[in-house]
Parts: C-alpha cells; structure tokens; sequence
C-alpha cells in the first residue's frame, strides 16, 4: 500500500515532502532538498509535453499494435444484422447494441510507458448503455433462447495460441454469423488476433533489452533525479499515482512529463517498440498474410450483407 504523504521540517522551515509508493515490487521516493529552492527549471526553458498529435502518430508506429486494434466496425456490423436475423427466424427478438463509430481505434490503443499527459484518457467512442437483462419470465429468459443464440455449451470451439486460449459458440446464431463472415477461417480469425495479443505483449518485455530504449529510460531517470524524484521508469511513476487529482496536478507527474519531453523518452520507446513488433512479424510472415487475407474475406462479406461495396 502507498504511504501517505509525509512534510520535513529543515530550520523551522516546511521543504517538500517525500511521497513514497511501492509500485511493482520497488519503492518510489520524492524528495526534496532543504535549501528553499525548487530543483524544476524555470517554465520559460522547460520543453513542453508532446501535442496529442504527436502522441497519436507515436501510438500508430507499433505494427502489431495497428493489426490488433483495426476497428473492423463493417464486419461487426454485419455479424450483429446476421444474428439478429437468425434469431428471428427462431422466434426470438435479439437487439445487441451497434458497434462503436470511431473511426479508428487510435484512443484505445495501449500507453504501455506511463503517462503521457495530464488529461484523462478519452474514450474512443461514445459510451453505450449496457444490454437490459431480460425479464424474468420473457421469452429472452429461457434456457431455449440462451440455446438458440449460443448453441449447446457442450459444442464450444476453441482458438489457442501460444498461451492463452479462447472459446466461442460452435453452434447456434453467433456462430452462424461468425461463419457466414469468415467463412472456414472463422476460427483462424480468432487465433491470429490472440497470437497478436500475445505479440504485443511480448514485443514490450523485448524492448526492456533494447540498448536504445535503455539509454532512453537512463536519461530520464537521470532528469528525474535532477528534480529530485527517485523512480526506476515511467511505468513505476504511474503505478505509484494514488488519485486522479495528483495524476493531473501532483510534482511527481509534471517531473515525468518534463522529463520524458526533455530526453525524447516517447518517440525513443515507441520506436523501439514498432522495430521489436516488426521483427515478430517478420519472423511470423503467416499471421501478417491470414489476417490480410481474412480481413478481406470479413470486408467483402459485410458489403454483401449490408448492401455497400468497400
């Protein structure tokens, strides 16, 4: 648990106080020295944080990343007109809610080095009430519904990767919508988007050995240390936040910010984090090529059950 916040006293005097947080296994202290002065430049030199363009180019380098949150709204559409049908063919009345219309999934997209800016993450889309449970007693509250939309449980198919695996409805109208997109490759679909998770996830672990972004993150603890806050990376910063107002406004955040803008610390890890994916995909050429090849298949299969073309 993250201790609270504590004041020295030096000659009569209140400093800064430490702020102690242990994130990850490891101790995050601020502090500050007593002689009356702040150790943060003056506003005029110091480099303004990254405008949300800039962040916004930096999240799309990572490839894998681009793959895994292609939005696919087209397909979902369809998928979600072709299990309303069907469920109607079977006398029930089935009204999931659409899918998202951001036009892309750029705001959904992992921040995986902390913090970026003050400013709450947006969402990407326009928040949706959830699916009202059905009425006790209503047709959509029988075991004969739930059979209908999902199938019989014992029927479920599974996708694996490397590590995680996923399950979907062999049988019943999610499954015929799913199939009347993808085809045989329905389940192929599923797997290269968990073994892109997987990807991602792995990509990240490799940049930690990466000279470059160790240099970077070498800087950036140096600047930090020069504000005298002491923190191992970014990532330990941002878990050691304890409330939103210190996320928008606390000591700890600004050094972080300045920091991360004076050593170029972002562009460096995105980079790095793009070459590390790119490599997986190039050591992986069958994911890159299936998920072309399906999401082609799912485009064209969403022209002809919504009545467009591309």
């Amino acid at each position: 648990m993250p201790e609270g916040l504590t004041r020295r006293r030096c000659g009569g005097r209140g400093a800064r106080g430490i702020v102690r947080a242990l994130a990850a296994g490891a101790a995050l202290a601020v502090s500050a020295g007593c002689s009356g002065t702040t150790a943060t430049p003056p506003a005029a030199t110091a480099p303004k944080p990254m405008e949300p363009a800039q962040l916004t180019a930096l999240h799309r380098l990572p490839p894998v990343t681009g793959l895994l949150f292609a939005p696919h709204l087209r397909g979902a559409e369809a998928q979600r007109k072709l299990a309303i049908a069907c469920m109607a063919e079977r006398g029930y009345r089935y009204a999931p809610v659409p899918p998202s219309k951001s036009p892309d999934g750029t705001d959904e997209r992992p921040q995986p080095f902390g913090l970026e800016s003050t400013a709450p993450r947006r969402a990407a889309t326009p928040s949706v009430p959830p699916e009202a449970p059905p009425e006790p007693g209503s047709p959509e509250s029988t075991d004969a519904y739930a059979r209908a939309l999902f199938g019989d449980e014992a029927e479920r198919v599974t996708a694996r990767g490397a590590r995680l695996s996923v399950s979907r409805p062999g049988e019943g109208c999610l499954a015929e919508a799913e199939t009347r997109v993808f085809g045989d490759g329905r389940m192929r679909w599923l797997q290269v988007r968990i073994r892109l998770f997987e990807a991602q996830e792995d990509a990240r672990a490799d940049v930690e050995k990466d000279v470059a972004f160790r240099a970077a993150t070498t800087r950036w603890r140096e600047c930090m240390d020069r504000a005298e806050v002491k923190a191992q990376d970014p990532v330990q910063v941002q878990r050691s936040l304890r409330s939103e107002e210190e996320r928008r406004t606390g000591p700890v955040v600004t050094a972080d910010l300045r920091c991360k803008a004076e050593t170029g610390y972002l562009a460096t890890a995105y980079e790095r984090l793009a070459a590390a994916q790119q490599r997986w995909l190039d050591e992986h050429p069958d994911i890159g090529r299936d998920w072309k090849k399906l999401s082609a298949r799912q485009e064209k299969a969403a022209g002809e059950v919504l009545g467009t073309q591309g």
